[in-house]
């Protein structure tokens, strides 16, 4: 375990994780703090950031991530879902993992600004999610050089959108990449109680206040919400992530589990005394510029393969 990361445990501990000891969640304080602290990293060189924010921009609001050179376009994609539990943060505030990603990979990457909770509760992150898959391939992308990724919540929500799509009957990206993905809003796992006080980011019970926030009425093993309880069969590889001391370390070992019973090629990594996605810190903490190489690799992988099949094999139903 680095210094560096180390330091950042120190600072999740005292910054972060007493504000989920709290017993209700303020959600207008949460952003405005976030949005206080958010780090601008600077366009890696080389590379573009185009913002789509106007009013007429969904499906495809959000921020692109490009190549600057004419004609250099990466032959791979990824559609980036970040995290921050259905109810804050933004593509602003995942920036540095996005473009560390983007640069890592090679890859020209968009960054979905969903709709968030509680004004759009599930499944609004969902149905944006869907809708901005569907314009990448209306706009010419094919479907077999995206890979959908995402960290936390956005985890969660590229894993309940592979599903949804796999459900819908369309065409099937490449693959998944979840960092500490947020799989069970039921909170069930035995890592909630166990690493309770070990994760250096949440208490145990936040999970389930959290949850709250996003699901409204709707129950929280709802498969799209909670994609755990989703029949994983005929998804695309997935390639995961997640610390040992989280709380949510159960969410990525039991998906990872239920997708290898149900055919699913998975890479699972488990990684010693590292926070909650801590690859945003990439590239300050080592682990994290480590974590994303092997995320990268798994990119450069799966999206070879598939633009290596015939047409006939690029839809996985």
């Amino acid at each position: 375990m680095s210094w560096q990361s180390t330091l950042a445990c120190w600072f999740l501990r005292r910054q972060f994780r007493p504000r989920t000891l709290k017993p209700v969640i303020d959600v207008e304080h949460v952003r405005a703090l976030t949005a206080k602290r958010v780090w601008a990293p600077r366009v890696p060189r080389g590379w573009t950031l185009r913002e789509q924010y106007r009013p007429g921009d969904a499906p495809l609001r959000g921020e692109w991530l490009e190549p600057s050179v004419t004609g250099a376009a990466p032959r791979r994609t990824i559609l980036y879902l970040h995290g921050g539990g259905y109810y804050f943060c933004s593509p602003q505030s995942h920036r540095s993992l996005v473009f560390e990603l983007a640069k890592r990979a090679n890859a020209r990457t968009f960054s979905l600004d969903y709709r968030l909770a509680p004004e759009h509760r599930f499944p609004a992150a969902l149905d944006d999610a869907v809708a901005a898959w569907r314009q990448l391939l209306m706009d010419g992308t094919p479907a077999g050089s995206i890979v959908i990724a995402g960290d936390s919540a956005g985890g969660g929500l590229a894993l309940a959108t592979l599903v949804a799509l796999r459900d819908a009957g369309d065409p099937m990206p490449a693959g998944g990449v979840l960092f500490s993905p947020w799989t069970d809003l039921a909170a069930t796992g035995d890592t909630i109680r166990s690493n309770d006080g070990h994760d250096p980011m949440f208490s145990g019970p936040a999970i389930k206040r959290a949850a709250q926030v996003y699901l409204g009425d709707t129950a929280a093993t709802h498969p799209h919400a909670s994609p755990l309880y989703a029949d994983l069969h005929g998804l695309p590889p997935l390639f995961m992530q997640a610390g040992d001391t989280e709380v949510l370390l159960d969410d990525t070992r039991r998906v990872a589990t239920r997708a290898r019973e149900a055919g699913v090629d998975v890479e699972c990594e488990i990684w010693p005394k590292m926070p909650h996605v801590w690859q945003i810190f990439a590239p300050f903490i080592p682990e994290a510029s480590a974590a994303l190489d092997n995320a990268a690799a798994f990119v450069d992988r799966v999206t070879s393969v598939r633009a290596a099949q015939p047409s006939s094999e690029t839809s996985i139903v």
